[in-house]
């Protein structure tokens, strides 16, 4: 328990400085001053994006499967939400970072961290088995949500291509959020047996233990309020990390979607590394839950929340993905929907995905 009460306290270090002196007065001094403010936010919040993975295994320690797994997406949510609405909620306006965000957080999990984890547990294990019905179940949500997030804007005729109107924003908010509850409520209810391992039981007691953690000392409820400890610094630093963002992607000239990229990146490292680690230890299934569990929140929480921000400040919001990017995300779901359709998985897989994740790569930088 040394590690975590010291990276709070870096973290709230830090925000107290940065609420007694404002960092971005510093821009512009020296491009190495301003190399140095970003790397030490940055570095700050990935710290503490690791505090809230931990704190979140340490509260699924105690809640058990799918319920540990959930908690832990949804506090990776709620820092992808924060650093986009900081973003958004700037002087300068970038109508496609929520857009750019979620795209890139698919790809990254989709791609780039289930090629990974196919590849490093077909390394070490050959074949690996999971749970067929869980995934089946996220790519069931997965593949609407995405396709009317990302695709559908670029063919309504209401609004500006790549929008949604006011009443489409409403109500396609509504249902992306109706349709995320039901599969909640199906995740830790009727259906909660299809989210643990092959061969595992669905307890109705929710302490049912995961067994590859070690349970801390501590109450429950001191464990939840830890990992919220953890999450609201990255919450109030993440508009200064925004602004010096905005400053860096200007004066480098670079793609307005790599935004979007360090975003997706600072969220879903820690989670990432938490799924490559539960297929290190041959547990392919808590893996999935991680990735595809990732993904399915993403869409259907932060497309509402990027909704709502665009309606209550009156900015624009472009959501609809460029032709190329079309192409990849049919080709990333029905490689998903192909890879997820067997009860085992190889190298193969692994190698498929990690190509199509080299493509997104290229693509931001030579569209």
């Amino acid at each position: 328990m040394k590690l975590p009460p010291a990276r709070m306290a870096a973290a709230w270090a830090t925000v107290a400085a940065v609420q007694l002196g404002d960092p971005m007065r510093l821009v512009g001094v020296h491009p190495l001053v301003t190399v140095a403010l970003f790397g030490w936010l940055l570095g700050i919040i990935l710290w503490a994006a690791f505090g809230v993975v931990h704190e979140a295994e340490e509260v699924a320690e105690r809640l058990g499967e799918p319920l540990g797994t959930l908690v832990l997406t949804l506090s990776i949510v709620i820092i992808e939400v924060a650093l986009i609405g900081a973003v958004m909620l700037g002087d300068k306006h970038v109508p496609t970072l929520g857009r750019d965000t979620m795209f890139a957080v698919l790809m990254i999990v989709l791609n780039g961290v289930v090629g990974l984890c196919l590849l490093v547990g077909g390394l070490r294990f050959h074949q690996q088995s999971y749970n067929l019905q869980g995934a089946t179940a996220y790519l069931a949500v997965i593949i609407p949500l995405s396709v009317i997030a990302l695709v559908l804007p670029n063919f309504t005729t209401s609004s500006a291509v790549g929008t949604l109107s006011l009443l489409q924003a409403g109500f396609f908010s509504a249902f992306t959020m109706a349709l995320y509850g039901g599969f909640l409520w199906l995740q830790t209810g009727r259906h909660r047996g299809f989210f643990v391992a092959v061969g595992g039981k669905a307890s109705d007691d929710v302490g049912t233990p995961l067994p590859h953690h070690a349970r801390a000392a501590g109450s429950t409820g001191a464990r939840i309020a830890i990992l919220v400890a953890n999450i609201l610094p990255i919450v109030i630093l993440s508009k200064d990390l925004a602004k010096l963002l905005d400053h860096g992607i200007a004066v480098l000239g670079a793609p307005t979607a790599l935004g979007g990229i360090v975003i997706a990146l600072i969220v879903f490292t820690p989670e990432g590394i938490a799924a490559l680690k539960a297929v290190a230890a041959n547990q392919l299934t808590r893996a999935i839950n991680l990735c595809l569990g990732a993904a399915t929140s993403t869409l259907g929480l932060t497309v509402p929340a990027v909704l709502f921000i665009g309606i209550a400040t009156g900015q624009p919001v472009v959501l609809g993905v460029s032709p190329a990017n079309m192409v990849l995300l049919a080709v990333t779901l029905v490689l998903n929907t192909l890879t997820f359709s067997g009860t085992r998985t190889t190298m193969l897989e692994g190698a498929v995905h990690m190509s199509l994740f080299f493509v997104f790569l290229v693509l931001v930088f030579s569209p």
